[in-house]
């Protein structure tokens, strides 16, 4: 499927980790993700964008005081980029009103059908649990953790051998799909912040 953005569409991509999500994103839509910021200066997600030209702002968590003075710096960062969407993918940590208030969308990718297994570790969690499914969830970020409005879910079964690494090696590549669907939707007018 070819997927296109409306020309001038401007995003940013927040990300603590590797970078797989942000890959997916890099390989999609060049060009228009113009940003990407983070809190982990290791963080490979940096130098996948510093290999395809995209800027990387790292703010050092430990310079501030409170959540919403980070915030505050982060989401200055961000806007002096001027985009209209920011994504997180893979970014762990809890963005506060300061930074969600800033932008006329965030939204974000998720291991699990929300609102089960909110918050970290979710496919541990759900093996735990020993559901018979689980997914993954794009939402629309709100203050509280992985509560925001659902944009897209999709199912998947989990296997009886399956274990975290097996599982999360599944729900990647929907991951990326997901997401890359929602970066589309968003800027043509079918997701509503």
């Amino acid at each position: 499927m070819l997927h296109r953005l409306p020309e001038g569409a401007r995003f940013a991509v927040l990300a603590s980790g590797s970078g797989t999500n942000l890959q997916a994103l890099l390989d999609t839509y060049p060009g228009h993700l113009v940003v990407v910021a983070g809190d982990k200066e290791e963080a490979f997600a940096f130098e996948r964008a510093r290999r395809t030209g995209v800027p990387v702002e790292y703010v050092d968590p430990q310079g501030f005081d409170t959540r919403e003075e980070f915030d505050r710096e982060l989401a200055e960062r961000v806007a002096a980029y001027n985009v209209e969407l920011v994504v997180g993918a893979g970014y762990m940590r809890i963005l506060t009103p300061i930074f969600l208030e800033r932008f006329p969308a965030v939204i974000n990718v998720h291991p699990s059908l929300l609102p089960e297994f909110r918050g970290l570790h979710a496919i541990r969690r759900a093996l735990e649990a020993g559901v018979e499914e689980t997914g993954v969830t794009v939402h629309l970020m709100a203050e509280e953790v992985d509560m925001g409005p659902v944009i897209s879910q999709e199912v998947v079964v989990v296997l009886p051998d399956d274990t975290e690494k097996s599982l999360h090696k599944r729900l990647r590549p929907i991951e990326h799909r997901l997401l890359v669907r929602a970066v589309e939707d968003y800027f043509w007018g079918k997701v509503r912040a």
